[in-house]
């Protein structure tokens, strides 16, 4: 799950793309402004948020 779940410039919920985004643009396999233009993110304040964002539970626990 994203944290923060709401974009924080608009207010609209991208928490729940952030797990489809992350598997199908974060792993390569496709450009993530197409992985975008799929979901349905058309607020430029919203791509640039799940563009920009990294989860800190990757970092924090690197032992899983």
């Amino acid at each position: 799950m994203m944290i923060p779940v709401r974009c924080f410039t608009c207010g609209n919920v991208v928490g729940e793309h952030w797990e489809a985004f992350k598997e199908r643009a974060r792993e390569g396999d496709e450009d993530p402004g197409e992985v975008l233009d799929d979901l349905g993110v058309d607020r430029h304040c919203c791509r640039r948020m799940l563009i920009s964002h990294r989860d800190l539970v990757d970092v924090v626990s690197p032992y899983q």
